[in-house]
């Protein structure tokens, strides 16, 4: 305990860095993530009656829908602009500079937005989504959001921390990912900002937010790793991990970063297509693809949709299902905060396949229980259980430890444009389960379950056999082993000789 409270101290300042942080980045993700479901019948309402004044006729309704829907997609619009220019600000300017910029966004779009009520104008909301989008990159049903800020965020956090620290600190981007939807939750109450008279300000509450980074930011220090590497200021380096991490000797952790510098010398940071051209670098991205594609395929989506109708099916009153879906945050919320406590003891390869089986184990039992449901109305209750142990699950291990993993298989090179190429097969996974999820909802009702118990079990297999752990090493002792693991044969090299060295390093925890 008392070594727990003499770290706390030394690492004061960091930690008031991360709260600064987190509150601009993935909060706002979160927030924003689940706002507007509680905004739409207000602003459906607002636009028909602005109409209704302009026009002196009442919207049809497939106009309003229209006109809804485009407010809706105009934030992944925006969302899809803000990812693309992520890499090349954060590249450019640095972490910092660019959540500042990102501020600026965000304060506007809430002005614009906490305006459209008194100007009448919904074409404000339009405006004020899209630069929000712009700001963050929306994923949907609860999946990892890429854009300006969480890509600056999620860096930034990893690059500021001490190597023993690296995976909580990580991990902290998605605690405050869930703090920021348990807010939207508690704030959307009708006791709260959920009314038809305060959804304007529930909307523009990111602004406000935003504005507190926009303060308190500019007194923190830029990375070490940033200005080392990419700055070569080393003075400037030792002084920005003393003025995070408090006095002490931090030479081992300088020595890695001149190691890493030493690897990179004379590389600078690449682009999209460098990255994807650079065949050193082709182990990490697969690594990547398959760790986002695991967390968008893992049944979360699923789980969301049938929420509300296990809920009614548990025969809960409606005036109770807000707080129950507000103790579901709480919940993810709480196993996340627990995950990044132990992340650095447990390691990132475990939590990621203890945590996908545990899920995969849910997802059978709560497809069970939906089958047998009309013969036994108690395992209606059983679901709405179950329902919270996935998210849970998915709190201890994916959520947390994708993010971590993400954020320390890339070198400061690369790690920019890569988190962008993350960002678009976000999206491109995202359109495709927006496409075909509802068909197979459609054709298979509560047995798509089972197509998300496949991918689970898939998933632990490969990153069992692939994905060499992280935990306690530099970003060039992972390339290392990265280049240990190969994903294709060397030539050189008998078939048996090569699987042999594969199974004994990329089993082996």
């Amino acid at each position: 305990m008392a070594g727990f409270l003499s770290e706390l101290v030394q690492y004061r300042r960091l930690l008031l860095m991360l709260v600064v942080l987190g509150i601009g980045g993935t909060h706002l993700s979160g927030f924003q993530m689940s706002v507007i479901n509680y905004t739409s019948p207000y602003i459906q309402k607002f636009i028909n009656e602005t109409w209704l004044e302009r026009y002196g006729s009442v919207l049809p309704q497939e106009r309003l829908m229209l006109l809804w829907s485009l407010i809706v997609s105009v934030y992944c619009m925006g969302g899809m602009i803000g990812c693309l220019c992520s890499g090349c600000l954060t590249a450019a300017f640095g972490k910092k500079k660019s959540l500042l910029f990102n501020d600026v966004v965000l304060v506007t779009a809430a002005l614009l937005t906490a305006s459209s009520r008194r100007a009448k104008a919904f074409e404000m909301i339009l405006a004020g989504r899209f630069l929000e989008g712009i700001a963050a990159a929306l994923a949907l049903s609860c999946l990892l959001p890429l854009g300006i800020h969480m890509n600056a965020h999620v860096q930034y956090a990893g690059e500021i921390s001490p190597k023993k620290l690296r995976g909580f600190i990580n991990v902290t981007s998605t605690v405050f990912l869930a703090l920021g939807k348990t807010v939207a939750r508690i704030l959307g109450l009708r006791e709260l900002l959920g009314t038809e008279d305060m959804w304007n300000l529930l909307l523009s509450f990111s602004g406000l937010v935003a504005l507190i980074q926009l303060i308190f930011l500019p007194f923190f220090p830029e990375s070490p790793p940033y200005l080392l590497l990419q700055k070569e200021d080393k003075a400037g380096c030792l002084k920005a991990m003393k003025q995070l991490w408090g006095e002490g000797n931090y030479q081992t952790e300088f020595d890695d970063l001149m190691k890493e510098k030493a690897i990179t010398k004379g590389t600078k940071i690449m682009n999209v297509l460098e990255v994807l051209r650079e065949g050193s670098v082709r182990p990490q991205l697969c690594t990547m693809l398959l760790l986002l594609l695991s967390l968008q395929l893992c049944g979360l989506s699923a789980i969301t949709f049938y929420t509300s109708e296990i809920f009614e099916t548990a025969n809960l009153h409606e005036s109770i299902i807000p707080y129950v879906s507000l103790g579901v945050s709480i919940s993810e919320l709480i196993s996340i905060i627990f995950c990044s406590s132990i992340i650095d003891r447990c390691g990132r390869r475990l939590l990621l396949c203890g945590g996908y089986l545990l899920m995969a184990l849910i997802l059978v039992l709560l497809e069970t229980s939906l089958l047998l449901s009309d013969q036994f109305l108690w395992l209606r209750y059983c679901s709405v259980i179950l329902i919270f142990l996935f998210i849970i699950a998915y709190g201890l291990g994916p959520a947390g430890a994708v993010v971590a993993v993400m954020n320390e298989i890339f070198t400061l090179s690369t790690r920019a444009s890569a988190f962008v190429i993350g960002g678009i097969i976000i999206w491109l996974g995202l359109t495709f389960t927006g496409m075909v999820f509802p068909f197979a909802v459609m054709l298979l009702g509560p047995f798509c379950f089972l197509i998300f118990v496949a991918v689970l079990v898939i998933s632990v297999v490969l990153i069992y056999l692939f994905l060499p752990e992280t935990k306690g090493k530099s970003t060039s002792e992972i390339t290392e082993k990265f280049k240990s693991c190969r994903f294709k044969r060397k030539h050189h090299q008998p078939v048996e000789m090569y699987a042999a060295e594969e199974k004994t390093f990329c089993t082996r925890l």
